[in-house]
């Protein structure tokens, strides 16, 4: 107890440790901000009915933290960013020029890299923009434009995605953890009151073992999550004894470390996506003059309204993308070439091909229990709607994942800070 009140202490007696945290504080009050300033020529009860009756787009609006909702000058959150991120990183495994700029060039390469990604963002953003402007046109949730007013209302909202990608950037260089990520947190954190505020209304005495042993399940559903982001897999890891004249060096024993959870929320992302374009399609074609289209719209969107098939596709295409996901960021090979290059053996297994060989058949292994850990999260949110027949009582999914994934950097983050000025 004495040390957690003198790490806190020197939190907030450290000048620049304080200056990082008031200035994370400040940028997240302009970013709520942001989320609250609309977009010109909006119908305020056709769209709070909009996203009243449609859980897809509830969806959506937790992933732009709550602009979407009110469909601000921010409404698309920094989700360009993150897809153009996305892209950038699979096309530097995929093309040998950009996997060379990337590695072989140092920080210069990957600034180029991070370059590309942002002049990327800008015509992402700009061509979600029209797509959801159309839609709820159709919908009769914006009012008729102009052309010009068109133009412009795709460029405050593309302005509006850039800015938001910028303020993450600030955040990760002059505050605590990853910008963009805690830019999702807030919005994740932004929608509790709302929830909150929902349960409240809709609260009666008969319900009190339901929402007690809700608490219970959310806790355990945490400290699982907790659990299994932390843990790891250690590989022994011994250096070889080397004797240059009378000095003596390696022979140092140590590990390395795999994670169990190694692809981290980035499948559900991506499950996410696939699931979510074609139910984007569907709405699309909903408001369409022509039967057939009409009947395409019908049948996506009847196909995706059904839970027990949409939670079975989610949990499937989230199983395989871990092992996708895992597979193009994690390369045995290169782990095994890093180690023979410093002297280094796993004790038992033969340099080379053989260390690369049995580092993959333990990936395998723990990216298997990652897989299922990260499909069974994804789903619990519908499996607890379905069970309590409560739209509010849903724990876990991609939002658990952010929140805990942050709080963890942040605190890892923070303690290294502290650590360094005790030093």
């Amino acid at each position: 107890m004495n040390s957690f009140f003198q790490k806190l202490n020197t939190l907030f007696s450290d000048r620049s440790l304080r200056n990082r945290i008031l200035f994370v504080l400040f940028v997240l009050f302009i970013s709520r901000l942001l989320a609250a300033i609309p977009i010109p020529g909006i119908n305020l009860l056709a769209l709070d009915q909009f996203f009243a009756n449609n859980q897809f787009f509830g969806l959506l609006n937790l992933f732009s933290g709550g602009g979407l909702s009110g469909l601000s000058i921010v409404m698309l959150g920094v989700g360009p960013y993150i897809t153009a991120s996305i892209i950038m990183q699979l096309l530097t495994i995929l093309s040998p020029r950009l996997k060379a700029m990337y590695h072989e060039e140092g920080e210069a390469g990957r600034q180029r890299v991070s370059q590309y990604s942002r002049a990327l963002t800008v015509p992402l953003a700009a061509l979600q923009a029209f797509a959801f402007i159309t839609l709820f046109q159709k919908n009769g949730i914006i009012l008729p434009l102009s052309p010009m007013e068109l133009g412009t209302n795709i460029a405050i909202i593309t302005a509006g995605s850039m800015l938001l990608a910028w303020i993450g950037e600030l955040l990760s260089e002059f505050g605590i953890g990853n910008g963009v990520s805690i830019i999702i947190f807030a919005g994740i954190v932004a929608g509790l009151p709302g929830v909150v505020e929902q349960l409240a209304l809709t609260f009666t005495p008969e319900q009190i073992p339901l929402y007690l042993g809700f608490g219970v399940i959310a806790l355990l559903v945490i400290f699982g999550v907790v659990f299994i982001t932390e843990a790891e897999r250690p590989i022994p890891v011994t250096y070889a004894r080397r004797t240059r004249g009378n000095q003596v060096s390696g022979g140092v024993s140590t590990y390395l470390p795999l994670r169990l959870n190694q692809a981290g929320v980035m499948p559900v992302i991506f499950a996410l996506s696939i699931l979510l374009f074609p139910q984007m399609i569907g709405n699309f074609l909903a408001t369409s003059a022509n039967p057939m289209l009409l009947k395409v719209s019908t049948v996506l969107l009847s196909l995706f309204n059904n839970n027990l098939l949409y939670g079975i596709l989610y949990f499937v295409l989230v199983f395989l993308f871990t092992y996708f996901y895992t597979a193009v960021t994690f390369d045995p090979d290169a782990i095994s070439q890093n180690l023979q290059r410093g002297g280094a053996f796993i004790p038992g297994v033969r340099p080379g091909q053989s260390t690369s060989e049995y580092i993959g058949s333990i990936l395998t292994r723990l990216t298997m229990f990652g897989a299922l850990f990260l499909g069974i999260i994804a789903v619990l949110p519908l499996i607890m709607q379905a069970a309590t027949g409560i739209q509010s009582l849903a724990i876990g999914g991609t939002g658990l994942l952010i929140v805990v994934s942050v709080i963890i950097d942040i605190i890892k983050k923070v303690d290294a800070q502290l650590s360094l000025r005790e030093y």
